[in-house]
């Protein structure tokens, strides 16, 4: 008997329980990495974070008229550069800031200020396998004729302009990246969303040309939708604050406000605090509470000859002052037989992101850890109990 045959027998177990811990129609959706985990924390936090804002404010589409993203408000670039500095994990001094709508609209701004005002071709984009499962979409969704998809960096090899995306830690496996193509006519553009102490120890302070980070993954406020861009090239960041200009004037500064009071609760945090006090440092609880529930994940994977879970390496983190490894937004699961592991687990009604996504194949699955407690319960249960009943069958084999 295949694991597909074992995983569809126990499903039809499950629907004919009589007591089970989970309603059999329970249906836990681990797909997108809606982190909603961090909820108890600010529940916690009380009043610390509440921001008022009256019927006058904001009624300019103006905020900083002589910077170079006007509508950045000051508070909010304040608070970027003092977070960075408080984490150690990017370097903000002499650097242009861009808020954007989240990093998606940033990275589409970054495309088109890396490749307008264009050129008889468009210019090929590309990132090393497995990578980001929306990048291919959100770089065609617009037909642009500025630039286009060109898959896997690994096996890009013409003799032309590109730009290459470099998502570090990487989204889904959460490995440390850097550029693969590496030649002249070449521009990169770095994801550093998950480059946060919850996610990863932090080595050095980044420097690249063009940066990334968002709200949603800093903190968990990603219904916010507020990122920001670290730019070296004033010209990019102009661009850049440009296509913001054209899409959509501008950043709401009712998020930013909120994002700005957020940030700064949490470096004042960190200069106060440090790493001692786990109930007023974010980052701490955080990187806490990741690595209890990757524990939990590794004993389960750990008793399988079916599935198995990258290694991170231990690495001196400068923020916690400790050898600790990585504990990632996302569990990159793989299946040792060749079957449709995303099929399986949707079997026991759990639904995740198939390898196939990421340019990869289908024994491949990203699993979002960044749910809520009862959530996370219920999918370790399941994945228990397909890892003993297949257990079972290769006894009774």
């Amino acid at each position: 008997m295949g694991f597909q045959e074992v995983a569809s027998a126990l499903s039809s177990l499950n629907k004919t329980a009589k007591a089970t811990t989970v309603s059999p129609d329970s249906v836990i959706n681990l797909d997108h990495g809606d982190p909603t985990m961090f909820e108890s924390y600010w529940r916690k936090q009380g009043e610390k974070c509440r921001v008022v804002i009256s019927a006058t404010d904001f009624m300019s589409y103006f905020s900083d008229i002589g910077n170079t993203c006007w509508f950045l408000l000051p508070e909010l670039a304040e608070a970027i550069k003092r977070l960075h500095r408080a984490v150690g994990n990017a370097v903000t001094e002499d650097r242009h800031i861009v808020v954007g709508t989240g990093s998606t609209q940033l990275y589409l701004a970054a495309l088109f200020a890396l490749t307008s005002p264009g050129g008889p071709d468009p210019i090929s984009v590309v990132c090393a396998a497995p990578y980001y499962s929306s990048y291919e979409e959100e770089t065609t969704f617009l037909l642009s004729g500025l630039y286009k998809w060109a898959g896997d960096a690994y096996t890009f090899d013409k003799d032309e302009p590109y730009i290459e995306l470099v998502t570090s830690p990487n989204n889904p496996d959460g490995t440390i990246r850097e550029a693969v193509v590496n030649r002249a006519e070449g521009k990169t553009i770095h994801d550093f969303a998950y480059y946060w102490p919850q996610f990863t120890p932090i080595t050095c302070a980044v420097d690249q040309d063009i940066m990334l980070f968002t709200l949603s993954k800093s903190t968990g406020h990603a219904g916010s939708r507020i990122g920001w861009a670290i730019v070296k090239d004033k010209e990019v960041a102009k661009r850049m604050t440009k296509f913001m200009e054209i899409s959509s004037i501008g950043v709401s500064k009712e998020s930013q406000v909120r994002a700005s009071k957020i940030l700064g609760v949490v470096a004042e945090d960190c200069e106060r605090f440090g790493c001692a006090d786990d109930s007023n440092n974010f980052f701490v609880y955080s990187k806490r509470t990741m690595a209890e529930r990757w524990e939990k994940l590794r004993k389960v994977v750990k008793g399988s000859e079916v599935f198995s879970l990258p290694k991170y390496p231990q690495e001196y983190c400068n923020f916690s002052g400790e050898f600790s490894e990585a504990s990632p937004a996302f569990a990159w699961l793989k299946m040792k037989e060749d079957e449709d592991l995303e099929g399986i687990l949707k079997g026991q009604k759990v639904l995740t992101r198939s390898g196939r996504r990421f340019g990869v194949d289908e024994r491949y699955v990203r699993i979002s850890m960044l749910h809520q407690e009862d959530a996370f319960k219920i999918f370790l249960e399941r994945l228990t109990a397909l890892v003993n009943a297949n257990s079972m069958v290769e006894k009774v084999v």
